[in-house]
């Protein structure tokens, strides 16, 4: 959300780096921009080219900023955590809108991201960094499943899934209430 300036509307953000970069006409970027907010799942176009970037969603506005990435045509994008702070529902829903315009535009993608679950489900070669430093390299199903450095080895163990959690979430206690205020400690 913090790339959209809130002092401008949406639809001023996505022309005027099509007027600018493109060469074309506001009216041509405008109807541009209007079909980019389709392309990238947007059902009232109109109404969130005219909004404020407060006046829409988390979801909403990572299509939006998609939706700006493709508008001037480039042939590499790179997405810096584009599916934080999304709800799951929501994050699949990104995940597929950018394997859709990777197909479809043969753009290249550069995914940055901690979720080796986005990796997994999107890319086909994986760099491993430490401390801006290439850790380790490769396809994807090599290094998920047989990683050979140790920090690589160490990301992985990381991850929470399939894994028994460390604490009780829960109350497993037999009544609704709660005994002792030690059972209230999660």
């Amino acid at each position: 959300m913090s790339n959209l300036d809130p002092a401008f509307t949406i639809g001023y953000q996505l022309v005027t780096p099509m007027v600018r970069v493109l060469g074309i006409s506001k009216a041509e970027a405008t109807t541009r921009a209007m079909k980019l907010l389709s392309d990238v799942g947007i059902v009232s176009p109109d109404r969130t080219f005219k909004a404020y970037p407060h006046e829409v969603s988390g979801g909403m506005a990572q299509r939006v900023l998609i939706a700006g990435a493709i508008s001037c045509e480039p042939d590499l994008i790179i997405a810096d955590e584009p599916t934080t702070a999304l709800d799951v529902t929501v994050q699949a829903d990104v995940l597929d809108l950018i394997r859709d315009l990777q197909r479809r535009l043969g753009v290249g993608v550069i995914l940055v991201t901690h979720n080796f679950g986005v990796v997994a489900d999107l890319c086909d070669r994986v760099v491993v960094m430490q401390n801006g430093r290439l850790v380790e390299e490769g396809p994807m199903r090599e290094i998920l499943r047989e990683p050979k450095e140790r920090y690589t080895q160490t990301l992985l163990a990381s991850m929470l899934e399939g894994k028994e959690p460390m604490t009780m979430l829960v109350s497993t206690a037999s009544s609704t209430a709660p005994s002792t205020a030690k059972e209230n400690v999660l």
